[in-house]
């Protein structure tokens, strides 16, 4: 009998690991190719993971919940047989190790460690919690350890360079002095008391994979906000127009979205230095301009969609990806393509009547923009004849960005450069 190893596939840009969320199939199971062997999730999306041959499912090597690494072999199907009539020959041998990574995770494996990491919101592989308990370093100790790796996870060299340097004393050099300076303990949650009319929530998988990522882009990202008052009469103006005959001929809603969505490629082709992220020291300028479109699902969550190359688009292109986007959202039909390689985040907090807020940066991204309720206001309109008191369609934007590597200046001049796009807009033009 012949057997094949089924693996955790990659599951997008960046993303380097998954949880078993739910086996679908059990150890004695007749598997068909393309049948759905177990579900799984990342901080980005659910998804599925088929059977790539017929056969049976033999070995079962996680359990639910479990975190898996993309390449790592999740579970065996006999494939061939003595009664199958077709011989199926053995997969190629699989590598060892896809990489150091991974090979020191198998090797920490095998040492049993007494650190009890259950009551955490990190995630600490075995070979740093090995490491931890050889050098006697607790669990409250281990949460202060600043983490290099994705969404900030601890990795090997953190903890050695946590060790080397554990103890040592600031250090004079030149004119200045250097401390080293490490991520805050965390902070004890004051008791909460109860009465017998309260009730008890557990948060969702996905609420709390938000939660730990908003905190997490609030500790890496010194947070600046600009704001900007934008005149959007023309638009609104232009949209109530032709909004009827756009439907009609392209079969697509209409919304104030795809206009917007537009505006800020526009924008950012003006301004690409706010299309960047930061690796360490380094700065990564991006070569395509990919938006990301926060978007409510129905039990309330957001999800973040990315509209590749947005700069490409045309408003007809820009609808159809934006609606298209927006209704495999609220279906939960949206692939983990669908929301990788975002490299900006525009959020429309106006679609609950909010008139601003401060959103918090999408990482590793650099910048996220909050579009407010357009809301009729009286103003003075500059005309040939004097100064005129009118009613016009008014919008609050917002400018979250990284003070690290965005400075106020572009993060004004960023908004500003929207706000004229936006208020230059030919109210008699087509679509």
């Amino acid at each position: 009998m012949a057997k094949f190893e089924l693996k955790l596939p990659k599951m997008g840009e960046s993303v380097a690991e998954a949880t078993i969320t739910s086996w679908l199939k059990e150890v004695g199971d007749t598997i068909e190719m393309d049948d759905t062997i177990v579900e799984v999730a990342t901080d980005k999306v659910d998804s599925e993971v088929p059977s790539e041959v017929d056969g049976k499912l033999v070995e079962i090597l996680f359990e639910k919940d479990a975190v898996v690494q993309v390449g790592q072999t999740i579970a065996i199907i006999e494939v061939g047989g003595e009664d199958s009539g077709n011989a199926v020959s053995q997969p190629e041998p699989v590598k060892e190790t896809t990489s150091e990574a991974v090979a020191e995770v198998e090797k920490a494996k095998e040492t049993v460690t007494s650190i009890d990491t259950s009551s955490s919101d990190r995630f600490y592989s075995p070979l740093v919690k090995s490491i931890a308990e050889k050098e006697g370093i607790s669990l409250s100790e281990l949460e202060g350890v600043n983490g290099t790796g994705k969404d900030g996870r601890v990795t090997k060299n953190d903890i050695l360079d946590y060790v080397k340097n554990r103890g040592k004393a600031p250090v004079k050099t030149n004119d200045a002095i250097q401390f080293d300076i490490e991520k805050p303990k965390k902070v004890e949650s004051a008791p909460i008391t109860m009465s017998g009319e309260d009730e008890i929530i557990e948060m969702s998988r996905m609420g709390k994979l938000i939660s730990k990522h908003m905190v997490d882009s609030v500790q890496t990202s010194p947070h600046v906000q600009s704001f900007i008052e934008i005149d959007v009469t023309n638009i609104v103006n232009w949209r109530n127009k032709v909004k009827n005959a756009f439907q009609q001929r392209e079969g697509e809603k209409l919304t104030f979205t795809p206009i917007f969505m537009q505006a800020v490629a526009q924008t950012i082709k003006k301004h690409p230095m706010i299309n960047i992220s930061l690796d360490g020291d380094k700065i990564i300028k991006r070569g395509n301009i990919n938006l990301g479109m926060a978007a409510a699902l129905p039990d309330g969550n957001l999800i973040v969609p990315v509209i590749k190359n947005a700069d490409e688009l045309s408003l007809v292109g820009m609808t159809k990806k934006v609606n298209d986007l927006a209704t495999r959202s609220r279906a939960n039909k949206l692939k983990p393509d669908d929301i990788q390689g975002g490299t900006y985040t525009v959020t429309n907090i106006g679609s609950f009547g909010s008139i601003t807020g401060t959103p918090i940066i999408n990482q590793p991204q650099v910048a996220i923009l909050a579009l407010g309720a357009i809301i009729k206001k009286p103003a003075v309109i500059e005309t040939p004849q004097g100064d005129l008191i009118g009613i016009r369609h008014k919008m609050i934007v917002s400018h979250s960005y990284d003070h690290r590597v965005v400075n106020g200046a572009l993060g004004g001049m960023f908004i500003k450069t929207f706000k004229d796009i936006i208020e230059a807009w030919d109210p008699n033009q087509d679509f």
